[in-house]
């Protein structure tokens, strides 16, 4: 399964980029595929508990440091596929390159 997914910490100004850190970088050490972009960070995993405990201890992460905290997820529950972060994308390039 693929979660998307946006922690953004609420009453801390606008530059977040410090607490939003924390969050990737509980999802850089959970040893899971991800992809990190603008706006989600992505984590792709075997089962709902262990991508939703990398969310859970992201969200944590922010939550020690800000008043308050957004969360904005998205997930593509799809048993028995692995490597989805790579082949849907895979996929887009093939169409676009022919």
């Amino acid at each position: 399964m693929i979660v998307a997914f946006s922690v953004t910490p609420l009453g801390v100004g606008e530059d977040v980029g410090e607490y939003v850190a924390d969050a990737v970088r509980v999802v850089r050490e959970s040893g899971l595929s991800h992809r990190t972009d603008a706006m989600f960070t992505s984590v792709e995993g075997e089962s709902w508990d262990e991508v939703m405990d990398v969310v859970k201890r992201a969200v944590a992460a922010v939550e020690a440091r800000a008043p308050r905290v957004s969360l904005v997820l998205k997930a593509d529950i799809r048993p028995g596929v692995s490597d989805g972060l790579t082949s849907k994308v895979e996929t887009v390039e093939r169409y676009l390159a022919g």
